[in-house]
């Protein structure tokens, strides 16, 4: 099995939204936002599913000397293999695969986030870094898509964070800022026991309203001349924003229990529709 074609298993087998769009790009482009999202999924893979804290930060130690490697010229994993050619054409910060790395450590480290600042750290490492380097991949000519980049990254987490309430709550995992809970009445109890209260439902419509702040903010960002290189990042968002809706239509306080999704014929549709569009 080649590098790419392991990362391209890696990114099929996780079911992404994501990966709907990333079949419009051209052949290059595919390659390389293929590699980055299998990356992405190697150190999320870590920090979720390994139950001994030391070992996890063994591995994420271990992929933060391969990154180092990458850049010298001397990758040993498929997944950086497969990265050494896009983060020379694409002109790819060795510091942004380093943050995401960081990201994945928060998660080792901490389960509860105070408030929204501290939570903002966390999306910026493992979503609006991201978005930083998708970007890159698509090509951009104005600076400001950056900010569009780092915006849109941080609407996509948002969005992930809300749907998976429950999921994250099952391994003992609260992001949702605990001053947040506070201000709307809601115990770490009623989000650990699934209560679907309309207190919860009041919350978790306060954290969709932010997230649908952070998609107008983002999308009014960027640059009219960079608009089609970066449709890829606006297929995403159709894909992501209707989920988010679909979230609210429904009863927010349902993912408490439920994990909503939309299908793989409507995730095409919607990529396919934006990109027409655009």
């Amino acid at each position: 099995m080649s590098p790419q074609e392991y990362c391209e298993n890696k990114a099929a087998a996780s079911g992404s939204s994501f990966y709907a769009s990333f079949r419009f790009l051209p052949k290059p482009q595919r390659d390389a936002i293929t590699a980055l999202y299998a990356f992405c999924r190697e150190v999320d893979d870590i920090a979720d599913e390994c139950t001994d804290i030391g070992i996890a930060r063994t591995k994420l130690a271990w992929w933060r000397e391969e990154i180092h490697g990458l850049y010298a010229g001397n990758p040993q994993h498929p997944v950086s293999k497969a990265l050494q050619g896009p983060i020379s054409t694409y002109r790819l910060q060795e510091q942004h695969f380093i943050e995401i790395i960081a990201g994945m450590e928060m998660d080792c480290e901490q389960n509860r986030y105070a408030n929204f600042a501290a939570l903002e750290l966390y999306c910026y490492r493992v979503a609006s870094v991201v978005g930083l380097l998708s970007a890159a991949i698509f090509g951009y000519r104005n600076p400001a898509t950056e900010q569009y980049a780092l915006d849109l990254g941080m609407a996509f987490q948002l969005t992930n964070i809300i749907r998976d309430v429950g999921e994250d709550a099952r391994r003992d995992r609260i992001y949702l800022p605990q001053d947040e809970l506070a201000q709307f009445g809601v115990t770490e109890i009623d989000i650990l026991h699934g209560h679907e209260t309309p207190k919860v439902r009041e919350l978790l419509d306060f954290q969709i309203a932010r997230a649908e702040r952070y998609y107008d903010k983002a999308l009014g960002e960027l640059p009219q001349e960079d608009r089609k290189t970066q449709r890829t990042g606006l297929m995403m968002s159709a894909i992501y924003r209707t989920l988010l809706r679909e979230i609210k239509a429904d009863g927010a306080e349902k993912v408490l229990n439920s994990r909503t999704s939309l299908g793989g014929l409507r995730k095409m549709w919607l990529a396919f529709s934006t990109w027409l569009r655009n």
